[in-house]
């Protein structure tokens, strides 16, 4: 009996080791150094700060951010920007982004004439304006489809993102 008891405590041992790992059974969409995350930064777009205004970030050189701006016209919708607004008399006012690994910027395209807009236009288009900033990984998940970038609800969902709790900044 002593001659086995060492193989079974042996045995037992090796069961324990083999069933035990550390991984957490999470599944990660992205290449393995970002997280997806959010901001919203608000704010008015103004001759001082020159109808536009800047993020600090701090992704992967190859990672993508998304600019998304609440329509509050459209039931605080979410729309990928670039945007164009279609206005009176053939105008059009352009919101665009551009971003680096450190920053973003979000600014209403300057060969706009906003000296032609109306109060009215100026409250939708101008004045208290909600951008959301997500960062997300630039590669997809090995076997996995790719998402549409233009819908807002299809990125919550393809990178598991908790839109109630995004950090808010106010610009100028």
């Amino acid at each position: 009996m002593k001659k086995i008891l060492p193989f079974l405590f042996l045995a037992l041992a090796t069961l324990f080791m083999y069933s035990c790992d550390n991984r957490d059974n999470t599944t990660y969409v992205g290449d393995g150094d970002t997280i997806a995350k959010m901001t919203d930064v608000t704010g008015t777009f103004t001759s001082a700060n020159n109808y536009g205004f800047t993020q600090n970030i701090n992704i992967q050189s190859t990672d993508v951010v998304l600019v998304y701006r609440r329509d509050v016209n459209l039931n605080n919708a979410w729309q990928l920007i670039p945007k164009t607004y279609f206005l009176s008399a053939g105008r059009e006012l352009d919101y665009n982004a551009l971003f680096s690994s450190q920053q973003v910027e979000v600014y209403i395209d300057p060969s706009f004439d906003l000296s032609t807009m109306t109060s009215t236009e100026a409250n939708q288009f101008l004045n208290n304006q909600t951008f959301r900033i997500v960062l997300v990984p630039a590669s997809q998940a090995k076997g996995t489809t790719s998402v549409d970038y233009n819908d807002y609800n299809a990125v919550i969902k393809y990178y598991n993102l908790d839109d109630s709790k995004v950090a808010s900044k106010k610009f100028n």
